[in-house]
């Protein structure tokens, strides 16, 4: 898929009011496959090791279980996962060493105080049930009320990645007066209660389906995108401990539906997953940065 780039880096601060640069993508979002349709409401997507597995998982009032698909999108097992309760698992991840992390901190109210993320003991598609074998609980840092003030709902999330033995969370705004603020926090990839460390603090331009983040994923080149329900966000230029100096380029998918789940399959390559509603959704599409 060839994408006519315009595009100019702008530094962002910590200045929640800082631009980002746009690029246009020329064509619509390749379909790879429709979803099996007992998943209709996905809301994460990681790859095997062997990239062989697309592992996906559905939101709160859903099971807890990991669905595992080969690459035509056919279900191939569904593994239960004992030792946990699905209380909003909204992403799904995995380490260097191919290791399955579930963030399980949706928190649409900005209330929750049993905020986590599980490491699985997921090896392979021949599981049948898999065990929690690390938890990580957090709280974050500068979250006082539950909920915050109608103002300052900063406080949910819907996307992470793990990266050199760190997790990073970048949060969903559901403030009164959206204006497309979120923050980065940082939790080391441990067991163990943590205070999850402010290490950002940005903005993406637009509106709640433009700007509101459902999904994350890292590459070997040390970039972070971002999904939208239209658009997806590439983050560079950060480091470990500070994510305030972050370019952020916005690629629009001229595409709008629930996109919920985002993955990369090699540093140009991106699966995306959006959600099934009566007429749209429930599809797996690819998408080439080139």
């Amino acid at each position: 898929m060839r994408i006519l780039v315009v595009f100019a880096f702008i530094l962002l601060s910590c200045n929640p009011k800082a631009q980002d640069s746009v690029t246009q993508a020329q064509n619509d979002l390749k379909t790879e496959f429709s979803l099996p349709k007992k998943l209709k409401e996905v809301s994460g997507i990681a790859l095997s090791q062997d990239q062989k597995t697309i592992w996906a998982i559905e939101d709160a009032g859903n099971k807890n279980v990991v669905y595992g698909l080969n690459r035509q999108g056919e279900l191939i097992t569904d593994v239960l996962v004992e030792n946990a309760e699905n209380n909003d698992w909204e992403d799904i991840t995995k380490d260097a060493s191919g290791n399955i992390y579930i963030g399980d901190f949706g928190n649409n109210e900005n209330d929750r105080q049993n905020l986590s993320i599980i490491k699985l003991d997921l090896k392979t598609d021949s599981q049948k049930s898999t065990k929690v074998v690390q938890t990580t609980k957090f709280h974050y840092e500068g979250q006082t009320e539950f909920p915050p003030k109608k103002s300052n709902l900063l406080y949910d999330c819907e996307a992470f990645v793990e990266k050199d033995g760190s997790f990073y969370l970048f949060t969903k705004n559901r403030s009164k007066g959206f204006d497309g603020t979120f923050l980065v926090f940082q939790i080391p990839n441990k067991e163990g209660d943590f205070e999850a460390k402010l290490v950002g603090k940005l903005k993406l331009e637009g509106g709640y389906s433009d700007a509101a983040i459902t999904s994350a994923s890292i590459n070997s080149k040390n970039e972070i995108v971002l999904l939208n329900h239209k658009n997806i966000n590439i983050l560079s230029g950060f480091t470990a401990n500070d994510f305030s100096s972050a370019k952020i380029q916005k690629i629009s998918l001229n595409h709008n539906s629930q996109k919920e789940a985002i993955v990369f399959v090699d540093d140009k390559t991106l699966l995306i997953a959006d959600e099934k509603d009566k007429k749209t959704g429930g599809n797996v599409y690819q998408f080439s940065l080139k």
